[in-house]
């Protein structure tokens, strides 16, 4: 029996306020720094345990599986920002003005940009082990959709460290479920939906440039680097004039950040130099640039989650098609969190869309690293009723954000529970979402 609107309502004003809740972020980064990282914090399943699935509604079972997925671990990807901080304390080792912290510093600098040499942007051995785990658990967690038969259509952009994701992914399936169908793909042709093609949203780009100011000038007021560089550096006044201390300071945390990626660096860490407030600290701003950039905030007008139109149009689309052709399988795409995050957003999955003029209250509702870590994910899987005879309307979904089971500002199907939900309620949602005309995503603005 359904329940009456009113509770449904009601349940969805529980679950909206539920996730409006404070989160208290400084003890997530100060117990585990790597959190720190932002965009570089490595997928942190399954060594934190993952949730137990929902089982699926009586006489239902999984048909098909919409994904996008960011790439997995990789080295930063400019030699440079490798480079400038060994750069920095090479001038004061030249001027003798090197502390024994510093001396430590700078070796342990050295050796890190030499193992990155040549290898700017690559995918790291973690990386293709997230994939294949990720992609194991895709197959174990939803047989039926890998049984013989199956279609699995992979797309990456033209990147590498997308393009050996797939193929990380891709592989493990194979050997999982040998009797499937599986094609492979990274080309030109699908940028302008999948990556930063030919069709991105120029309006955007401005938007983004616009606020990043904004976001230098927080990081400017809130980051003090006198400590920090003073470990370093004996004399504070010849730092003063000759070294860039802030930037120094900047490009030794998202080093210190980006070790998790790497077996190589296995037991370093050099988030010793930091204390913990000046990672959390370091920790707020990144997350204001990365909610400002490319969230669903205020300050750009919330248009940001709306540069990928034409990627959530791919999932309806892919989705209808294999409803109506009644196959099994999976439509895999591999990219990147800068797609990620803005599609999450415009699906509205749990808190990702939320907005706030407060950006001194954003650590507490919006955490970057809970949304797009290294190798994040997003899957939309299809249920339709084993009984061939209903209508397709009957087709439910979940949707999983980095193998969690997320909720939608869309009723739950009363009979099935959370987390399910009706195909053709959360179509209509979508399409809504993105068919609505508006004065700033004309085609000719973008």
């Amino acid at each position: 029996m359904r329940l009456p609107k009113i509770f449904t309502l009601l349940l969805l004003l529980a679950a909206t306020v539920a996730g409006a809740q404070p989160h208290d972020a400084r003890h997530e980064i100060l117990s585990n720094f790597n959190r720190s990282g932002s965009n570089h914090y490595a997928y942190p399943y399954p060594a934190n345990p993952l949730p137990a699935l929902t089982a699926a509604p009586d006489g239902y079972e999984p048909f098909y599986i919409d994904h996008y997925g960011r790439h997995g671990s990789r080295w930063l990807t400019r030699e440079s920002y490798y480079a400038e901080p060994v750069q920095q304390l090479e001038i004061a080792e030249r001027n003798r003005q090197l502390t024994a912290r510093g001396e430590q510093l700078l070796k342990e600098l050295r050796l890190v940009q030499n193992a990155a040499t040549g290898r700017a942007g690559e995918l790291s051995d973690v990386g293709a082990e997230q994939h294949r785990g990720i992609a194991r658990r895709m197959v174990q967690n939803f047989p039926e959709i890998f049984s013989d038969g199956a279609v699995i259509d992979a797309r990456s952009t033209i990147f590498i460290r997308c393009i050996l994701s797939m193929a990380a992914a891709t592989g493990q399936i194979r050997a999982m479920a040998p009797g499937i169908t599986v094609t492979t793909d990274a080309s030109e042709h699908d940028m302008h939906y999948m990556g930063w093609g030919k069709g991105e949203d120029t309006l955007a780009n401005h938007l983004r440039d616009e606020v990043r100011p904004l976001s230098d000038s927080i990081f400017a007021a809130r980051v003090n680097p006198r400590r920090f560089v003073a470990q370093l550096v004996r004399d504070s006044a010849f730092a003063a004039d000759s070294l860039k201390c802030l930037r120094l300071m900047e490009r030794t945390f998202d080093i210190a950040g980006s070790l998790q990626n790497h077996h190589v660096f296995d037991g370093m860490n050099i988030f010793d130099v930091f204390t913990g407030d000046e990672i959390y600290t370091l920790w707020q701003c990144k997350n204001i640039y990365w909610y400002l950039q490319w969230a669903n905030c205020p300050q750009s007008g919330n248009r940001m989650p709306f540069i990928e139109r034409a990627l959530l149009r791919d999932f309806v689309e892919k989705a209808d098609d294999a409803i109506a052709s009644d196959r099994h399988g999976a439509t895999l795409r591999y990219g990147h969190e800068t797609c990620l995050l803005p599609l999450a957003c415009l699906m509205e999955l749990d808190n990702v869309n939320y907005s706030c003029d407060n950006l001194d209250e954003l650590h507490k509702h919006w955490q970057n690293y809970n949304i797009f870590p290294m190798g994040c994910n997003i899957q939309v899987v299809f249920y339709r009723p084993q009984d061939k005879r209903l209508r397709a309307d009957d087709v439910l979904v979940k949707i999983l954000l980095n193998e969690h089971e997320a909720t939608l500002p869309i009723a739950h199907d009363t009979m099935a529970g959370a987390p399910y939900y009706r195909w053709s309620d959360v179509r209509r949602h979508f399409l809504t979402k993105i068919n609505t005309p508006t004065d700033w995503a004309t085609p000719a603005r973008w």
